[in-house]
């Protein structure tokens, strides 16, 4: 059997993932995101896979790579405990977020077992994207919990990191597999002294220890990546702020979960985005970041552009490469390969960032789906009520499922955000200005698709 599992893993292809957020491709949904930079210069990112808006995670992982942030792959099945190949313990159980390191030749995948009172472990392989085999159980009797991280200081202690509510932070053994019990600490960070939820993670940066986490200091959800930092990785850690705020990625949004990497020079902040009106179906996305002379990081937007710097607006776009959708308006799967925006109620919006234009764009063109009534569409440049570029007034659904509407409009040079603002045109204005106060499905159905700028 395993020699199937490694079969079925090597002839998987590869999938190519374009550079702008999310980085993963429509119908893949990678969650909690632990980015990682191996001997071979190339960026990692282990992270839990989603497969139905019901519950978080799956039963297989999967591993996406990059050597340039811009161009991704999507390995194989990389790890599973329901699958042909799976003979290992804590069979069929949903595996919850995972961590990796690296030592002596040795890639070491930790992973987390929902169905059995969170026990932890640990599997090996000789590969980054596995398969990861010779699985182990890492017991610590009573103190079990989600989330593990394995962060290697510069001295080559590895450090083993894992909690909710409450982390914990132990010493690995030079073999990678077993904890050494005399080191546990409890308490390192906590909710209420550093709003820490879950999902730990840690760097070193100048001598400075950064615990990185799901942080619950916002709207009482731990939509925010907040750090702490200390002289050691065992504390005392000082709250210092958020990285990141995932709110009004999804009307359903609930947790957030990530990471911090240096590649080639440059620190990215990980993180994810859910989908589909869910708290699950999370999407990772990366956002360039910086540290002040103090060793703080300035909190950072969702993009659209994510590392690939402003997007072109004269390329289609994906709808589904929203950063921002308020309202009903959601993110949504409507097949095997294709995401857009769906369930459009009047007074929506949806925003992406950024565009450069360079010296503007005089129409616009747009993919969609009608809905059983009228919907007028504003576009709005760098706000979602200023800078209004111009509007579509989108009929009724006739015989043809898809059309492109198009529309003239005046966008000046330079780079912008650009704002989808929905409406119903009998109770709004030609401003897309609600009359009275309507949030009604503007256009039963709608559905965005693309969307491309033009110039003559």
């Amino acid at each position: 059997m395993k020699q199937l599992f490694l079969l079925s893993f090597f002839i998987s292809l590869w999938l190519s993932v374009s550079a702008q957020n999310p980085i993963v491709p429509p119908g893949v949904f990678i969650a909690d995101p632990s980015a990682h930079v191996w001997s071979d210069g190339k960026l990692y990112v282990y992270g839990s896979r989603d497969e139905s808006p019901a519950h978080y995670c799956s039963r297989s992982y999967r591993v996406l790579s990059s050597d340039d942030l811009r161009s991704w792959k999507l390995s194989g099945e990389s790890f599973a405990t329901k699958s042909k190949g799976d003979k290992g313990p804590f069979r069929d159980s949903l595996l919850l977020a995972p961590d990796a390191q690296y030592r002596d030749g040795k890639y070491y995948l930790y992973y987390c077992l929902f169905d059995f009172k969170n026990a932890e472990g640990v599997a090996v392989s000789n590969s980054p994207t596995g398969p990861f085999l010779d699985r182990k159980p890492i017991y610590v009797k009573g103190i079990s919990q989600i989330d593990p991280c394995v962060f290697m200081d510069d001295d080559g202690q590895a450090y083993f990191i894992w909690g909710q509510f409450n982390g914990k932070v132990a010493k690995l053994k030079s073999n990678m597999t077993e904890i050494d019990t005399t080191t546990i600490k409890e308490n390192v960070v906590t909710q209420k002294e550093h709003h820490f939820h879950e999902g730990g993670y840690m760097i070193k940066r100048n001598g400075l220890y950064y615990f990185i986490y799901a942080d619950v200091s916002r709207s009482g959800r731990p939509t925010c990546l907040g750090y702490s930092t200390s002289k050691s990785p065992f504390g005392p850690f000082v709250y210092r702020g958020v990285i990141i705020d995932n709110s009004n990625s999804d009307p359903a949004v609930w947790n957030n979960h990530g990471s911090l990497v240096k590649f080639k020079d440059r620190w990215y902040v990980f993180y994810h985005r859910p989908t589909n009106g869910s708290v699950a179906m999370r999407k990772a996305c990366l956002e360039p970041i910086e540290f002040k002379p103090d060793g703080s990081i300035p909190e950072v937007e969702m993009t659209s552009q994510g590392a690939a710097g402003p997007l072109n607006p004269f390329d289609e776009t994906d709808a589904a490469r929203a950063c921002l959708v308020m309202g009903n308006v959601r993110i949504k799967t409507i097949s095997e390969n294709n995401d857009v925006l769906g369930e459009i109620h009047s007074g929506d919006k949806a925003a992406f960032k950024y565009f450069d234009f360079k010296d503007g764009a005089d129409s616009v063109s747009i993919r969609l789906a009608p809905g059983s009534k009228p919907c007028r569409i504003v576009l709005n440049l760098d706000d979602s009520w200023g800078g209004s570029i111009g509007n579509i007034d989108v009929p009724a659904k006739g015989s043809a499922d898809w059309i492109t509407v198009k529309a003239a409009v005046k966008v000046q040079k330079g780079v912008h955000a650009v704002w989808f603002r929905f409406a119903d045109p009998a109770t709004s204005n030609m401003m897309g200005m609600p009359i009275g106060n309507d949030t009604q499905p503007c256009a039963e159905l709608l559905q965005v698709d693309a969307f491309q700028f033009h110039k003559k």
